[in-house]
């Protein structure tokens, strides 16, 4: 439908600019507003726009009526169905604010507040693990490993690698014991009661090396036995010291293996010399009881610890120990263990000991040639009345016939050495060595005399 002029006062709400109809066909719109057609003309402005617009308001129907001189115009409403947005607005309500609400404030703060407080507790956690790793107490240097060769240390370290532990096997179960190496042929000195009646000796070394050895020989009366290793290499003998240069209150170090721990030291001093010492005996004829002119020591020694050496300052052997003493049996707080009462067997008897059980495997005793009351309770040793088998007392062109020693005379001293009894007369006598003259005092019909024998040698068991 083609535009025409409207004969009716069109609404004052609508109006169509007069002079924009072109020639377009019928159903053609007009072009939108703002679409130029290269005329200038279509635009649309708003009131109050510039002088273009005034061609336009003078084309104006004359039923809108006049606008009279010095009158401002009425602002005319005029709807564009073309404009890009319509002239009608949706009212809403009022618009909501895009802001955080309150609910929404508390609890991202209360996020926030709990996320920093687990931070930090990781952070302080952290820091105390860090500061607890990083913690160090004042402690002194690494130092010279060195020890005075005087000092326990040193003589530890000088003679544990000549020491060895024993362990035995025989008829009568096994056992453990202490050693020490003579010489680098392997032959190493322990006692007597631990290695008696063995039918296997496993010999291990300070490194923990093991190796079986085999007896050599044996002597129960000064409780000494001789095994040797074969096959080992750079073998530690032991200095050997002087027995004879023992006084009491020098320092001493034991070494042995106290209920088979091995390479076991301890120390102490010499708390006395020259002490009678009788052990064994449990056969019960007296054929393995030991005699021995011992050096005292308070230095711990344990079972386990027999055989093994005692050392002075300069790391040489002047013992091998070989017996304790504990409570009696009858007390009921009897200690099993040392009370510091340990006995060992001075140097000087165990070398001539050990190099005859090398030699030929057997020990020899020096005798006086006479038989003893061992029921004899007076002060000394008497000479019994009769010897074994109702044989004489003394035996005939025997060292103590020699020496004038008669029948029930009593010895006192063995070389101005008080004797009280019949196994310190033995001990004394078995401290020398066959051949060895002595000077004994003897009391006889109430007198004493003194008389000088020379040792003579019996074979040892």
């Amino acid at each position: 439908m083609a535009d025409r002029q409207q004969t009716d006062p069109a609404p004052q709400w609508w109006s169509r600019p007069e002079g924009t109809a072109d020639g377009r066909p019928a159903g053609v719109p007009s072009p939108r507003p703002g679409a130029g057609d290269g005329t200038g003309q279509g635009a649309w402005q708003e009131p109050g726009a510039e002088d273009g617009d005034a061609a336009a308001r003078d084309a104006a129907p004359a039923s809108q009526g006049a606008v009279p001189d010095g009158a401002a115009p009425a602002r005319e409403v005029r709807y564009d169905p073309w404009g890009g947005q319509p002239l009608q607005v949706v009212d809403r309500g009022r618009e909501r604010s895009r802001g955080f609400r309150l609910w929404q404030v508390a609890a991202l703060s209360a996020g926030t507040a709990l996320l920093a407080g687990g931070i930090g507790g990781y952070v302080g956690v952290l820091a105390e693990r860090q500061t607890g790793t990083r913690l160090e107490l004042p402690q002194a240097a690494v130092a010279d490993k060195g020890r005075a060769p005087g000092s326990v240390a040193g003589i530890a370290a000088t003679a544990l690698p000549g020491v060895v532990t024993l362990h035995v096997r025989g008829e009568k179960g096994s056992g453990t014991g202490t050693g020490f190496v003579l010489d680098e042929q392997g032959h190493i000195l322990t006692n007597n009661h631990v290695v008696a009646d063995s039918k296997e000796i496993a010999v291990t070394f300070s490194t923990g090396e093991s190796v079986t050895a085999e007896l050599v020989g044996r002597d129960s009366g000064y409780d000494l036995a001789v095994v040797k290793v074969s096959g080992v290499r750079g073998l530690r003998p032991l200095s050997l010291g002087n027995s004879e240069n023992v006084q009491v209150g020098d320092p001493v170090v034991a070494i042995g293996a106290p209920f088979d721990l091995s390479n076991t030291v301890t120390a102490g001093i010499i708390s006395a010399t020259g002490r009678p010492v009788t052990a064994g005996g449990d056969k019960g004829d007296g054929s393995d009881i030991s005699y021995v002119d011992a050096l005292q020591t308070d230095a711990p020694i344990n079972p386990g610890n027999s055989g093994g050496p005692l050392l002075d300052a300069k790391a040489h052997v002047v013992g091998i120990n070989s017996a304790i003493r504990g409570a009696d049996k009858d007390d009921p707080t009897r200690q099993g263990g040392s009370i510091g009462l340990g006995f060992a067997i001075p140097i000087n008897q165990g070398k001539r000991v050990a190099e005859e059980l090398i030699r030929t495997g057997r020990a020899t005793h020096p005798v006086i040639g006479v038989t003893l009351d061992m029921d004899y309770t007076g002060d000394g040793a008497r000479v019994g009345d009769k010897g074994e088998d109702g044989k004489p007392s003394v035996v005939a062109d025997g060292p103590g016939a020699r020496a004038g020693i008669k029948a029930g005379d009593v010895i006192t001293k063995v070389d101005g050495q008080r004797v009280r009894g019949g196994d310190e007369l033995i001990i004394k006598i078995r401290a020398h060595r066959p051949g060895d003259a002595l000077t004994l005092t003897v009391l006889r019909e109430g007198r004493e005399r003194t008389l000088q024998v020379v040792l003579g040698s019996a074979n040892g068991s």
